[in-house]
Order: structure tokens, then sequence, then C-alpha cells
């Protein structure tokens, strides 16, 4: 009988019995208890519940739940954005005031709808010694990638801000040298009159050089070279590059080099100031080198908080509109049943 399912009825007749004979032959319930094979917490677990028929039974919602809207509106905004992972979803939909739910809640729906797809990730511990920049303008990362434009190699050059991720500044040109990258930082610290960054950059050629040494000292900033052979010492800047060929360069296809500059002036104008980046908490590089991200963060955890009080008294007030339909002599089971619809309603 332990561990197994029984109804009401028989429930109480078990404690009528061990009672019955509890007292008729004076023995304890312990030993009763062993005679019929019951444990003696489930029968005291029957004495609580003597006299009552099993009430729902099933998973009640919680008042903190989402609506089936909500659910379908997470749906459709995948559909519409795909290639965004879960996380920049959540903050993408915070920030339109689509839907107001945690990472998790998105990976659950997600999840449930079969569209996510799986990752393997390995952890990495090399490089962890680095001391990420404080505030904005103290690192810029710099490196030299090829463009391939309708069978003619360029050179694309960027300067990253090590703190927001924003891109600085960035030129496309035939040719790289060491002048051309002094020209290309000159420009940028122009845009940003006083600030004396630590430029990080890999051993390239133009990095090396004398009179690129002399340019920074005469320049005021300082200068770092990460480790030969080893490009994720400086994995900002390459992930950068990466994420721009992959989403920008190869998907538009540029026939010309005018046609690849007005690609990736666009495609920098959205990053910068549209595209979430995961590494600064799901903010723009903008709203970072701003200053923005903690009013952000506070106004997503208010939003967060807000739907979750708005989901409640929704239910509680569905609750107190059904409770008036309860009489004095209505079974548990016709009150449980009730109380599964309600859940089960459209807008619950």
């Amino acid at each position: 009988m332990n561990g197994k399912w029984v109804s009401h009825d028989v429930r109480d007749a078990v404690v009528d019995y061990v009672n019955h004979w509890k007292q008729r032959a004076e023995l304890p319930a312990k030993r009763i208890l062993a005679w019929i094979g019951l444990y003696e917490s489930t029968f005291y677990k029957w004495c609580r519940s003597y006299g009552k028929t099993y009430d729902h039974n099933g998973a009640i919602p919680r008042d903190h739940w989402l609506e089936d809207w909500e659910r379908d509106a997470i749906v459709r905004f995948h559909f519409k954005h795909p290639l965004e992972g879960y996380r920049r979803l959540t903050y993408m939909m915070l920030d339109a005031d689509i839907v107001a739910v945690s990472p998790a809640t998105v990976y659950r729906v997600l999840s449930k709808a079969d569209l996510l797809g799986r990752k393997t990730s390995k952890t990495k511990t090399k490089g962890m010694g680095f001391n990420q920049p404080a505030a904005p303008h103290r690192h810029w990362h710099v490196d030299v990638s090829h463009l391939n434009i309708c069978g003619t190699f360029y050179y694309m050059t960027s300067v990253i801000d090590g703190y927001s991720r924003a891109v600085v500044h960035w030129e496309i040109r035939e040719q790289m040298k060491e002048l051309d990258i002094e020209t290309i930082l000159q420009r940028a610290k122009e845009m940003h009159p006083g600030v004396k960054p630590q430029i990080i950059t890999d051993n390239g050629p133009q990095f090396i050089s004398n009179d690129f040494k002399q340019f920074i000292r005469i320049s005021g900033m300082t200068h770092v070279r990460t480790s030969p052979y080893y490009p994720q010492s400086n994995g900002k800047i390459e992930r950068y590059h990466r994420t721009i060929k992959s989403e920008c360069i190869r998907p538009k296809t540029p026939l010309s080099l005018g046609d690849a500059q007005r690609t990736v002036s666009d495609f920098v104008r959205t990053y910068n100031h549209e595209r979430l980046h995961s590494a600064i908490g799901y903010v723009t590089p903008a709203d970072m080198l701003a200053g923005r991200a903690a009013s952000i963060h506070a106004a997503r955890d208010q939003k967060l908080a807000d739907a979750r009080t708005r989901r409640g008294n929704a239910r509680r007030a569905a609750r107190e509109g059904q409770s008036a339909t309860y009489t004095g002599d209505a079974r548990p089971e016709d009150k449980a049943l009730l109380r599964s619809n309600l859940s089960a309603a459209p807008g619950a």
C-alpha cells in the first residue's frame, strides 16, 4: 500500500480501522501499522486529510507565469530576428516594450518551440589575467584586415575602444603602411580631443617600426604589442573584424571600393548605435561610451518587475471574479475543475 495511490474512501477506511483496533486492543498505532505494512508518515498524513477528497493535483499556474500572448510574441520576434541569440533577443524586446521577460524565460520558450540550435564551447583560461579598462578611451585596439572586393584585395584598419567596444574610426585603403596607420590614429584622436589611450596591436610590420614608436611618443599615447602567434590576445578587434566580414562584407558583396565604404559605414553606424553587444551587458556601444548603461539596466529591471506585478494582478482579479460562482455546498473537485479551466482560459 505504501507508495501507491489509493482513493479517499480506502484512505479513510484504513484510518478508521487503525483507530478502532488501537482503542479496542490497547495497542500503539505503530505496531498495527507495522502489521498492515503502512508507513507512519503516510498514516498521519491520511489522518490530517481525513474526510477530504483529493483536490486539484496538477500544476497550478503561478501569478508571474507567462501569458499565451507573451509566448507568441517571443516566437514571432525570434522569426523576425533569426540570427540573434536568445539573450540579445531578450533585451531587444525589453527595449522595444514588446515583452518583459528574463533571458531564462526566452530560452525556455524557444527551446520548447524547438527553435534553438545546439552550441558546444570549451572553457578557456589563457589570457584571463588581462585587466579590462575601467573607463572609455583607456584602451584602443587596432588591427589590419584584408578585404576581397570583386577579386581585388584592400586593407581595412579599425580602431575599437576596449571599454565600450565602440568603433572609434575605420578606413579602407589600397595599401596600409606605417604612415597610413599613423594617419588613421591621428584622425581618431581628432574625433576625441584630449584622450591619450594605450594602443594595443599585434606584431605587424607597421607597428614595430621606429617611426611608429616616435609617433606614439609624440602624440602622448602608449603602445603595447600582443603575444606573437596568439591573435586571441587582441580578441576584441579580431572578433569585430570577423563580425563585419560575416554580417556585412560577404552578405552585401560590394562591387567597388566606394560601394564597400558605404556598406561598412552603414554597418558601423548600426553596430555603434543599434546593435546590442553581449560583452557589455546587451547595450549598444554608443550607450556604453556615453555612460548610459546603468540607467538602461535599471529601466529593464523595472520593466521586468512591472510585468510580474501586472500578471499577478490580472490572475488575482480573474480568480476573485470567478470566486463569486462558488456556492456554500460546492464540492472540492468542482472548485478544482473551475481553477483548472480558469488557468487554461485565454488571457489568464
